[in-house]
């Protein structure tokens, strides 16, 4: 009853925050029970922001993704079926899986009338690969050797070696995405661009930095001009001034920004489905939740197997689950949820069960003294700093929770807030015990976050200190590398098992990103990343 009653206050002191992503209303209708009125414009989307759009430059990482996913397209699309035609109508790879030769989609133009042809695709992949080590977190800037132009519409791209994610690489929202060669300063976006201009369903119409950006339908879009003529980011702050923004139509969309930090409480998406006027539309799991622990660091605790399974067997997710996120997040047993290509593999399972922890603490000579409250080993105390992002109030929520639990199987953890890119360097410089952290969603994995495993600005400090890690990074090269299904499905298994098995990643909770839009609202699906919405498959009846 302790536990319940301390995480009934602990959830009381922060608001209980989902991914919620909300849509269009255009009725006149003033208060929570009915659409709101947003403008005069005929099917507009205006969405809530917690940041500035940035610099929509595609092929860096400042800009906004949800907004640079309507103005720029890549060659291939990631499905829910595998990946499909795009700009490319089709392709063949060689027999040796280092070329990949490209058809291209006829009559396409960027928004300022420049045609996109084979030399386009050159130009805008050669100046991604000027800049390859900002990219060498995806594997296919280290690989990809020369782009050659066959003719107008036909374009080949030479590997150095097989690397079979170069497809769904290629279809991500950057950086191997298209902008008008004529935006290029110097011949290049290294030193950024001179304007916005993409092949995709939207262009990109007005700024005012901190305040507002807004996209215009492109009329002469390759894939038929969108139904929704207009959508407008609007800078706010999240939690409850994006809630006040909805119920007085400043806005009619919310979802989760870059960083996947919260965005409106659960209650108040809660309260607008109830009101009948709204649809909730929610995702398949997208990406995991989860505590990384740094098995390199010798100086703490956290570098023996038996204190992180301890912390992972001490955490009760299906109360995170149900009272932190009101369901909305499911409960986490592994790294990947099962839907992850690759991922369904049969792992051990380790159920909540406190006891346990304490007995694997005891057999580790992890003792706990009389009358004391944290274990000791040789006279040093089991505490560990645990990281998170200060602007998520649901991270820190769960840091709280978790904080509490360890202090009943006499583990010390001090809580540190601190900004997104601080937790992103920690994680780059090995300066941690625990963070939070995600993997890297749908569109990316399980390749992209097992890449990172050999990272240095990743998770390289997570896995170098397991003790088969030169095994797990040999089997890392090897499954990027391999052409046969079978061989490389055996690959992944192994790799998913022995970061498992020494539990360098504490699954939490696998997130999904929740639409909240008016029922008349049709055409709402998901792509495969939790950082975009397809606009431009939705209507008003």
């Amino acid at each position: 009853m302790r536990k319940k009653h301390t995480l009934s206050r602990i959830v009381t002191l922060v608001a209980v925050i989902a991914i919620v992503s909300g849509c269009a209303q255009n009725d006149t209708k003033k208060n929570t029970q009915a659409e709101p009125q947003v403008s005069g414009v005929t099917n507009e989307i205006v969405y809530a922001s917690a940041k500035d759009i940035n610099d929509m430059n595609p092929h860096l990482y400042t800009g906004s993704m949800p907004a640079q996913g309507m103005v720029y397209e890549s060659l291939v699309e990631n499905t829910s079926e595998g990946i499909k035609p795009l700009l490319a109508e089709s392709w063949d790879i060689s027999k040796d899986g280092r070329t990949y030769t490209f058809h291209l989609r006829k009559g396409v133009k960027f928004h300022d009338g420049e045609p996109f042809n084979a030399e386009a695709v050159k130009q805008n992949l050669e100046a991604v690969q000027v800049n390859a080590e900002k990219h060498a977190w995806i594997k296919l800037s280290t690989k990809l050797k020369d782009v050659r132009v066959k003719d107008e519409y036909t374009v080949e791209l030479v590997l150095s070696d097989a690397y079979y994610p170069a497809l769904v690489e290629l279809s991500m929202t950057r950086p191997y995405v298209f902008i008008s060669p004529k935006d290029f300063i110097d011949g290049g976006t290294r030193d950024g661009v001179n304007g916005y201009h993409g092949t995709g369903p939207y262009k990109l119409t007005g700024h005012k930095v901190e305040e507002n950006a807004t996209f215009e339908a492109n009329p002469e879009y390759w894939g038929g001009e969108p139904a929704i003529q207009r959508i407008t980011a609007k800078v706010l702050p999240a939690g409850e001034t994006t809630f006040l923004a909805l119920q007085k139509g400043e806005i009619n969309v919310v979802f989760t920004d870059d960083r996947g930090a919260d965005s409106i409480d659960v209650e108040a998406m809660d309260q607008l489905a109830a009101s009948g006027e709204y649809q909730v539309v929610r995702s398949e799991a997208m990406n995991t939740a989860m505590i990384v622990a740094n098995s390199s660091n010798q100086s703490s605790p956290v570098h023996e197997k038996a204190v992180r399974e301890a912390l992972w067997m001490g955490i009760d997710r299906d109360t995170i689950s149900k009272d932190i996120f009101n369901g909305t997040q499911t409960v986490a047993d592994t790294l990947f949820s099962s839907n992850v290509n690759y991922a369904n593999v049969d792992l051990k399972v380790r159920a909540y069960d406190p006891e346990a922890a304490k007995r694997l603490l005891d057999q580790a000579d992890w003792t706990l003294a009389e009358g004391k409250t944290v274990r000791t080993k040789s006279g040093e105390p089991l505490a560990m700093k645990l990281y998170y992002d200060s602007n998520s109030s649901s991270q820190k929520t769960q840091a709280e929770f978790i904080q509490y639990a360890m202090k009943e199987i006499g583990i010390d953890l001090e809580l540190k807030g601190e900004e997104s890119s601080s937790i992103a360097n920690r994680r780059a410089t090995g300066e941690y015990d625990l963070l939070f952290n995600q993997t890297w969603g749908l569109a990316y994995d399980p390749q992209s976050t097992i890449a990172a495993f050999t990272s240095d600005s990743a998770y390289k400090h997570t896995t170098s200190g397991i003790a088969e890690a030169a095994d797990l990074y040999k089997k890392i090269d090897q499954v990027m590398s391999s052409t046969d299904e079978e061989t490389r499905t055996a690959l992944y298994a192994d790799i998913l098992k022995m970061v498992h098995d020494e539990a360098v990643f504490i699954p939490l909770t696998n997130g999904r990103v929740t639409i909240v839009a008016p029922k008349r609202l049709q055409g709402i699906t998901f792509k495969q990343t939790q950082y975009e919405l397809p606009f431009e498959k939705m209507k008003f009846e």
